[in-house]
């Protein structure tokens, strides 16, 4: 019978392990890359060798050696960063939890001998997880869940890295825009303050105007440091996010920002879009369909979550009578007297319905931060070309007409220089704008895909340790 049992266990575990899960070679970096390329057009790299860390370094000096582009700066970053790589390091772990979950329960085999006036007696022990063995196809499938999830946490980490280098490069390049008009008109109002001075000292004007001249070269001046330092920290944080070491902070930048486009994206179903593509809600669709498979095998389990079968070959030598063999089995459940299993039910069903809580929350948020960051994108084009088509152009009519003015001795220097003030606070409100539409721009790619920081009450970690995928086994 032992042998027969033990047969019976071998033969459970076969048929297990014809289900299993085993390692991939790509570690689940295959449906990562699918998704970054159809959403953002971009290459991703799980780095593991040499030869692949040579490669990567190879393509990311090839992209450093010219200006650098915002796709550019977006490829680099995805290929160079370590914290994206330490990102598809846990994918790496999860896809063990995976292969770790589709195995079958290791028998166990035990040997005692026990001797004593010449007697001796030997026992063999087999034994195996009858209940563990007959929940394995159900908590594969919760772990291919949960796998799943952790490769859409992985294409959620990289669409969020790619925001921010948007938006880092973003700043990056309108702060060295601001910072090459501000140069300019700081240039401007040193020699304008250096004359007024030589014209308070010939008596041609009076103090008040020669403080003003010198007030404006002041500002400009702190200004023009003010601007240095928010351009140098957004290059910075830029070169931080593509992961550069040393000797990559060389990088070339523009000057200044693109033109804007020639229309707004128009999108009606901006909804629809986000509701559909958002990684973020698919993430926490996954979690709920888990949570529910293992809502199932719990309450399947409540009354029984110990079942043990072990089979038994004892072999007895008495030195007064003929050896003989003894052989059975024994059979462990657990008996439900004080815990029947309501208790991990209860818990598994008030899991389910906080994930399920949490999910129609989030499908709320969605939609309603897709409209809004359509509003801003939309309002953000508006002011941008605004300024483009009417404030900048009237501003150089109004320079234009001063100048010829000026020339004709019909106004005085104080009110070109006062023109010329009002001229720079336009120049400086068209970059500011133009660099907010483009930072819009990035927020609403942001709200259809996903990749802005993380929802607040994002329990999926908590959720996973709430419910076992074995049911509480």
């Amino acid at each position: 019978m032992t042998h027969r049992l033990a047969l019976s266990l071998l033969g459970l575990t076969s048929f297990g392990l014809a289900g299993c899960a085993a390692f991939s070679p790509e570690s689940g970096m295959n449906a990562v890359s699918e998704l970054t390329s159809q959403t953002i057009n971009k290459d991703v790299a799980f780095v593991r060798t040499t030869e692949g860390a040579g490669a990567v370094d190879a393509r990311v000096r090839q992209l450093l050696s010219r200006t650098l582009s915002i796709e550019t700066a977006v490829q680099i970053a995805l290929l160079n960063n370590k914290g994206l790589q330490a990102a598809y390091n846990e994918l790496a772990l999860a896809e063990t939890d995976l292969v770790e979950q589709s195995l079958p329960p290791n028998p166990v085999f035990s040997v005692s001998r026990i001797s004593g006036n010449g007697a001796s007696e030997i026992e063999r022990q087999i034994v195996g997880d009858i209940l563990a063995l007959a929940t394995l196809p159900f908590r594969s499938e919760i772990a291919r869940d949960r796998f799943r999830q952790a490769q859409l946490r992985a294409s959620l980490a990289t669409l969020r890295l790619a925001a921010d280098v948007r938006r880092a490069y973003w700043r990056a390049v309108g702060g060295n825009e601001m910072v090459a008009l501000l140069t300019d008109a700081k240039a401007t109002a040193e020699s304008t303050a250096q004359l007024a001075v030589k014209l308070g000292e010939t008596g041609s004007i009076n103090k008040l105007d020669q403080a003003r001249e010198q007030v404006f070269y002041a500002e400009t001046t702190a200004d023009l440091a003010t601007a240095r330092q928010t351009a140098t920290s957004a290059r910075e944080k830029l070169a931080r996010l593509m992961g550069l070491w040393d000797g990559g902070l060389d990088f070339r930048l523009p000057n200044q920002l693109p033109p804007l486009p020639r229309r707004p994206q128009a999108l009606p179903s901006i909804e629809a879009d986000a509701v559909a593509h958002r990684i973020d809600l698919q993430i926490a669709r996954l979690e709920l369909s888990a949570l529910a498979k293992s809502l199932n095998l719990t309450e399947a389990t409540r009354f029984v979550t110990l079942l043990d079968l072990a089979g038994i070959s004892r072999r007895t030598r008495d030195p007064e009578g003929a050896p003989f063999r003894e052989r059975g089995f024994d059979v462990q459940f657990q008996i439900p007297i004080f815990d029947g299993g309501e208790v991990r039910v209860r818990q598994a069903a008030e899991t389910y319905n906080f994930a399920f809580n949490r999910l129609t929350e989030r499908a709320v948020n969605v939609r309603s931060e897709a409209r809004d960051a359509y509003r801003v994108y939309r309002s953000g084009y508006d002011i941008a070309s605004h300024y483009q088509r009417e404030i900048i152009p009237l501003r150089k009519i109004i320079t234009e007409e001063m100048q010829l003015r000026f020339s004709s001795m019909q106004v005085d220097i104080f009110a070109l220089l006062t023109e010329a003030r009002q001229r720079l606070a336009s120049l400086r409100g068209a970059i500011d704008a133009r660099q907010r539409f483009f930072l819009a721009q990035s927020d609403l790619q942001t709200a259809v895909n996903g990749g802005g920081a993380p929802a607040d009450g994002d329990n999926s970690t908590t959720l996973a340790a709430a419910a076992p995928a074995d049911g509480g086994h």
